[in-house]
């Protein structure tokens, strides 16, 4: 059963994917409408499951599930990886590419491979306080908290300069 993202519990379950490229409103739109067809549909042996999905920043798509009301398993998440590629096949977009990490610099947001950052920090086009996220949170609280970080407080911090961390 969907549920708007705004009211589901903070307990909930969440997945993030990460969009290889921003998407325009049609392809948001589309996106949308897939995933509350999904969600409004997703059930874990044969039992409604109560799902949302919050697309952020025009490269996000965050997917949940209040495992209070019953909790994911592998089948359903199985479920879920198929309509999110499916998704990507239609639109030409890679849900699940793990080599490029996400900054924020106000609303706009921008991908790098990994292995360019070395030198993103030493050139100082990205530095301490530069915001990136953290797509391993759990729980929609987390989400809330610490999704979105100071690179100085993330994984990304070995890659600054030792000068800056001074």
């Amino acid at each position: 059963m969907y549920i708007p993202f705004k009211d589901i519990s903070e307990n909930s379950r969440v997945w993030i994917y990460q969009l290889d490229r921003e998407v325009n409103d049609e392809e948001r739109n589309f996106i949308e409408s897939v995933m509350k067809q999904f969600c409004g549909q997703w059930q874990v042996h044969g039992a409604p499951l109560q799902t949302s999905f919050e697309v952020f920043y025009n490269r996000f798509l965050v997917l949940a599930v209040d495992e209070n009301s019953g909790g994911a398993s592998g089948c359903s998440i199985d479920g879920s990886v198929r309509a999110i590629k499916e998704v990507g096949l239609k639109l030409d977009i890679d849900f699940f590419d793990r080599t490029k990490v996400a900054f924020r610099a106000g609303a706009k947001v921008s991908v790098y491979p990994m292995n360019e950052l070395k030198e993103l920090f030493s050139s100082a086009t990205l530095n301490q306080d530069t915001i990136t996220f953290d797509n391993l949170v759990t729980t929609k609280s987390e989400l809330l908290a610490r999704w979105e970080v100071p690179v100085s407080r993330s994984w990304l911090a070995k890659y600054l300069p030792k000068k800056a961390l001074a």
